[in-house]
C-alpha cells in the first residue's frame, strides 16, 4: 500500500489552521500530527513548509454537459479543470441529453463517470412533471438527491404543476435541491423588453428580465412547500438580498431542513461588470446589484447561506456571442473558483477557515457525504495543496475547459494549487496530472427509508 507523508503544512480544518504533517496510507487519512516521521523507505514525503493543506472543494452543482451536450463540455476535461482548481468531488446536474430522468440515464451517467472521471462524482436526478415513480426510486446512499427547475434554464426542464410539485415535495425522503425563479415573472419582463429591442437585448438588462422579484416569489413558494411538507430543501445559487430572509443561522447545519448554496460568480461580480463582460456573465439567476451581492456576503458570513459552489456551467464562445434572447446563460468556473475565493481572503473579506467550511465541511454534512470534506483520520485524502505567494495570470493557454474561455481570462491570481489529492493519490502536481487512476462515487450516510 502506497504511503505519502505531508510534512510541515499549515493543516485547515474545522475552524483552526495548526502546523503539522498528514500520513497516507492507500486513499485514507491515517495519522495527523505536529511530526510524523516516514513509516518505510518507500513513504513518499512532500514537503510543505509555507503552504496551507485545504481538504478538497466539494462543488455542490457542475452542469459538465456529458452526454449530448459534448461540444461544451464532458466529464474528463471539466472534471480535469475541477482538481487544477481545488475540487475533488463533485454534483452533477440532470440537464443533459437525455436529460437525466430516469434511473436508466442516471446508470449510465454513472458508468461513464466512473470511466472518464478525475474527480469524485455524484448525480443528481431531475424531477419532471411526470417522472415521480422514478424519483422514488432513486437510492439515496448513492445519488446526492433531486434538482428541480422552478424557473427554466438550458435544458429546458421547467417544473410548472403545482399538484406535481407538492406531491415531489411531499414523497420523496432525498434532498431536493431547487432552481428558484417564477416563470411568469420572467416572461413578462421578457415580453416587454422584445417589444422594445426586438431578439437583441442589452445584456445589462438580464437582471431586470430575470429579477430580484421573480427569484424571490419562487424562492418563498419552495421554502413555503417544504415547510409544509417537512420536505429537505437546498436552494441552489440565492442572488438577491430579499431571500436571504428565507434562511437560519440559528439552527445548526446538520439539523437545519432548508438551506442555501452562493456561487463564486455572483460574489465576484455585479452588474457594473455588464458593461466589460457582456453575455460572458450572462447566468440564471443573473448577476445583480452590488447592493445585492453586499447581503450574500453578509448571510455568507453569518451562516444563513451554508455552502459556496460554482455552478459550472459552460457553453461555447460562439453560442455565447448570439443575440440576447438565443444566447445561452452560464459560463464555466471551476479551475478558478478556489484562487477567487482565496483572493477574498487576501482582501480581508473572508477567512481561509471559512472557506474550508463552505466549500468542504458544509457540503460534506448537508449532503451526508461518506468520509470526506474534512482533514480526519479514517476519512479518503482528498486534499489540496495552496501556495498563497504565487501570482499567475487567466489567459488561453492556461484555460483547462473544453469550451477554451473564461469570464476571468486576464485575472490574475495570487495563490496557486500546487497540489491535488483524490483518495490518497497525486492527481495534480504543478500542472501535471495523474490520469490512469479514475475518481469514486461518492457514498452517502443516510437511511434507505
Amino acid at each position: 500500500m502506497k504511503k505519502i507523508l505531508i510534512k510541515n503544512a499549515k493543516i485547515v480544518n474545522e475552524g483552526i489552521i495548526l502546523e503539522g504533517d498528514v500520513l497516507i496510507e492507500g486513499e485514507f487519512i491515517v495519522e495527523i500530527g505536529e511530526s510524523i516521521s516516514p513509516k518505510s523507505p518507500e513513504t513518499d514525503v512532500i514537503q510543505a513548509e509555507g503552504k496551507y493543506l485545504f481538504p478538497g472543494m466539494i462543488d455542490d452543482q457542475v452542469h459538465f454537459r456529458e452526454p449530448g451536450l459534448t461540444h461544451k463540455a464532458d466529464l474528463y476535461s471539466e472534471s480535469k479543470a475541477a482538481i487544477a482548481g481545488g475540487i475533488t468531488s463533485f454534483i452533477e446536474m440532470p440537464n443533459t441529453m437525455p436529460q437525466t430522468t430516469t434511473q436508466v440515464a442516471l446508470t449510465e451517467k454513472f458508468q461513464l463517470a466512473a470511466q472518464k472521471s478525475l474527480a469524485n462524482y455524484s448525480f443528481m436526478i431531475g424531477g419532471t412533471n411526470d417522472n415521480l415513480d422514478e424519483l422514488l426510486q432513486t437510492d439515496p446512499k448513492t445519488v446526492a438527491g433531486i434538482k428541480l427547475f422552478l424557473g427554466s434554464s438550458t435544458g429546458n426542464m421547467l417544473v410548472d404543476n403545482e399538484t406535481i410539485l407538492e406531491k415531489i415535495f411531499s414523497s420523496v425522503k432525498l434532498l431536493i435541491s431547487a432552481h428558484c425563479e417564477d416563470e411568469s415573472t420572467i416572461q413578462n419582463h421578457l415580453k416587454k423588453y422584445v417589444e422594445t429591442f426586438g431578439d437583441d437585448i442589452p445584456v445589462a438588462l438580464h437582471p431586470q428580465i430575470r429579477s430580484s422579484e421573480a427569484c424571490y416569489i419562487s424562492s418563498s413558494k419552495a421554502v413555503a412547500l417544504a415547510q409544509k411538507t417537512g420536505a429537505r430543501l437546498h436552494v441552489f445559487h440565492v442572488s438577491t438580498a430579499q431571500e436571504m430572509d428565507l434562511f437560519t443561522n440559528k439552527t445548526p447545519l446538520k439539523d437545519k431542513k432548508i438551506t442555501a448554496e452562493v456561487c463564486v460568480h455572483h460574489l465576484w461580480f455585479n452588474d457594473s461588470h455588464y458593461a466589460e463582460k457582456g453575455s460572458l456573465i450572462k447566468w440564471n439567476p443573473a448577476i445583480k446589484s452590488e447592493k445585492h451581492q453586499n447581503a450574500l456576503w453578509e448571510a455568507l458570513l453569518d451562516d444563513r447561506i451554508d455552502v459556496i459552489a460554482t455552478d459550472h456551467a459552460p457553453h461555447t464562445l460562439d453560442e455565447k456571442k448570439k443575440v440576447y434572447t438565443q444566447c445561452p446563460s452560464g459560463a464555466p468556473m471551476v479551475q478558478h473558483a478556489l484562487p477567487a475565493l482565496l483572493e477574498f481572503y487576501k482582501k480581508g473579506k473572508i477567512s481561509l477557515e471559512k472557506i474550508v467550511e463552505k466549500t468542504a465541511h458544509n457540503p460534506a454534512v448537508l449532503f451526508q457525504i461518506d468520509r470526506r470534506g474534512f482533514i480526519k483520520k479514517g476519512y479518503y485524502a482528498d486534499l489540496v495543496l495552496v501556495d498563497l505567494s504565487k501570482p499567475w495570470t487567466v489567459n488561453k493557454e492556461n484555460i483547462l475547459y473544453k469550451c477554451g474561455w473564461s469570464p476571468l481570462e486576464g485575472t490574475t491570481f495570487t495563490s496557486r494549487i500546487s497540489h491535488t489529492f483524490v483518495n490518497g493519490n497525486i492527481v495534480y502536481n504543478d500542472g501535471r496530472f495523474k490520469e490512469d487512476i479514475k475518481g469514486k462515487a461518492l457514498a452517502f450516510n443516510r437511511p434507505t427509508s
